[in-house]
């Protein structure tokens, strides 16, 4: 048995896309448009496991302009990387302008929320000693 991907379906593609992308630096594999279907597909890919990748999927508007309500994604448990450096990750994306749900305290362990409420887990490769602000940062919101 092979791994091949996850699939979450997304609210605003150029959000997803800038948080995937410029926040954790996946790399857009595929692209495909179904006009008939009325949905984009694009799947994305981390350098160290290019076979193993995120599906996004992009359900356009109705003709009337309304969108399905994925509420709020809790339902999908969460996607995890492993990261060289935790603090620098968080850091970065915190700059971005994402809130870091469950600061790396502990120098491991992290938790942030994609734009369409997915839940990302970043690991630390490895363990860094417990360093501030993040070691004395409080938990926000959900995860």
């Amino acid at each position: 048995m092979k791994y091949l991907h996850t699939m979450i379906r997304v609210r605003d593609l150029d959000a997803t896309l800038r948080f995937f992308i410029d926040g954790l630096g996946l790399k857009e594999t595929r692209r495909m448009e179904h006009e008939q279907g009325r949905f984009t597909l694009v799947f994305l890919a981390a350098d160290e496991t290019p076979g193993a990748e995120i599906e996004l999927t992009y359900n356009w508007p109705n003709e009337d302009g309304t969108t399905e309500d994925y509420g709020s994604a809790r339902n999908f448990g969460h996607l995890a990387f492993r990261v060289a450096d935790i603090y620098a990750t968080c850091a970065h994306l915190q700059s971005m302008g994402y809130t870091i749900n469950r600061p790396p305290r502990d120098g491991h362990m992290a938790f942030v929320r994609s734009p369409d409420l997915i839940s990302v887990e970043l690991l630390q490769d490895g363990h860094l000693p417990p360093q501030e602000p993040w070691a004395s940062m409080p938990n926000t919101g959900v995860w």
